[in-house]
């Protein structure tokens, strides 16, 4: 691999006016902070391995095929059709050089003289090489395809199979994590098998599938008020899903999940949701770093150690009075310190003195299942169909693009009128030769 020195610079952007500021990622963080920064006298260059920004709280209803990938991803070109100050390109950020501000990206090198991480975070398999082989996340729009590809080529192979103990494997289904999407997932897979399963397979008996979710704690949702998670286990279990609490998963061979001091659970379908880990970057102190690889920022979300670096989101660890551990790592800590930040940096051009993050709890939430959900805001706790309809219209309005808003309203309408979705396609990649592969494939997963 060529060094920093050796490369040469991204083509086609152009010398910056007065300061350019480089986003890595952009997921929720470095998106609003592009957004906030656009039209000023900075140049913006905004780096992502993808060109669409991904809406990840909606990504289990991709893998249980109520919405389709493109209705929770959106083009990042279009939203800076007419902001002449902010650059996107396609790229995968590789190593920094803090010293003499240079990124090293599979493009080329690209100088910097204020730089934001916002690279988020990916899944946790804790060390667990067999689990990270074989089991299937769900931290990206692929990922989430993935898992509804795999689901309806199981059913798809299971009708073929005559023994009833053969099918068993290959209809169950093991979530693990008890957090919100692991709640979410459970319990749309438990109404696909209740309601829209048994119409597509006659021939199958449903009551042989299994849907299981362990989490190593004591209880769901952890975060949300007691009452909260003690309703949504029970709608859960009214649901069918079978919930194991204390359950710590110690491996998985691809057909059976070993559990500690329990019956292992015979399955080809292990959904991981377990936990999160920080995104990095090589060039990076270890000082910098936690001990969970979060990069340890200022009250101003400024690198330690570091006067031109800034760390957004999940990537970031900040300490607060309230958050001795630094903050929850969810989608609205990493919208607040972006907006924050771009006040800040406006700030900057005025000369004016800064003002330090606060975060500002907004509430929690999680869906389960039709007219089941659960809310806790600052101020109130509820749950039931009015806490359904209020996370219904939260995350239809957080979702960019009025397409988007209206071919998801669109959607949940018809899936709450007929529940019978019309996206369970079955659609497979073609293998492609290595040499064509550099564009087409994220550059994030190695080559078996």
């Amino acid at each position: 691999m060529l060094t920093i020195q050796e490369l040469t610079p991204i083509p086609n952007i152009p010398q910056p006016k007065f300061k350019r500021i480089v986003i890595v990622g952009a997921g929720f963080a470095g998106l609003k902070l592009a957004r906030e920064l656009a039209n000023t006298d900075y140049q913006v260059v905004l780096l992502d391995k993808n060109n669409y920004h991904q809406f990840q709280p909606l990504f289990y209803q991709v893998a249980t095929a109520a919405l389709s990938p493109s209705a929770v991803s959106f083009p990042l070109r279009r939203l800076f059709h007419k902001t002449e100050n902010i650059v996107f390109r396609m790229a995968v950020v590789r190593k920094v050089d803090r010293e003499k501000k240079i990124l090293e990206t599979n493009l080329g090198q690209l100088s910097y003289d204020i730089l934001i991480l916002s690279q988020g975070a990916n899944t946790n398999f804790f060390g667990n090489k067999n689990i990270q082989r074989h089991a299937a996340p769900m931290k990206t729009t692929s990922e989430a395809l993935y898992i509804r590809n795999k689901i309806i080529s199981n059913y798809e192979r299971a009708v073929n199979l005559g023994n009833i103990e053969e099918r068993r494997p290959i209809m169950n289904v093991v979530i693990v994590g008890g957090g919100a999407t692991g709640v979410e997932l459970a319990g749309a897979i438990a109404e696909l098998r209740n309601q829209v399963f048994p119409k597509d397979y006659p021939q199958l008996s449903f009551e042989n599938m299994r849907v299981i979710l362990i989490e190593a704690g004591p209880s769901l949702l952890a975060g949300l008020s007691e009452n909260s998670q003690q309703k949504a286990q029970s709608y859960l279990k009214k649901l069918g899903v079978e919930v194991m609490l204390g359950t710590m998963v110690e491996d998985f061979d691809g057909y059976t999940v070993t559990l500690k001091d329990k019956e292992p659970i015979k399955t080809i379908t292990l959904l991981w949701a377990a936990g999160v880990k920080a995104n990095s970057l090589l060039g990076i102190a270890d000082v910098q770093m936690a001990k969970n690889g979060r990069l340890l920022v200022d009250q101003f979300n400024k690198l330690l150690n570091d006067d031109s670096i800034y760390v957004l989101g999940d990537q970031c660890l900040q300490e607060e009075e309230e958050f001795p551990n630094g903050h929850p790592q969810v989608a609205q800590v990493a919208i607040q310190q972006a907006k924050n930040l771009a006040v800040n940096l406006k700030r900057d051009l005025k000369n004016q003195e800064w003002k330090p993050f606060r975060y500002r709890d907004l509430g929690s939430m999680a869906t389960v299942g039709k007219k089941m959900a659960v809310v806790d805001l600052p101020f109130i706790s509820f749950q039931g169909i009015f806490a359904w309809l209020v996370w219904l219209f939260v995350h239809l309005m957080a979702i960019l693009g009025v397409k988007n808003k209206l071919i998801i309203f669109i959607n949940w309408a018809w899936k709450y009128l007929a529940f019978d979705p019309s996206l369970r396609l079955l659609i497979r990649p073609k293998y492609i030769n290595p040499n064509k592969r550099e564009w087409l494939l994220d550059q994030d997963d190695p080559e078996e």
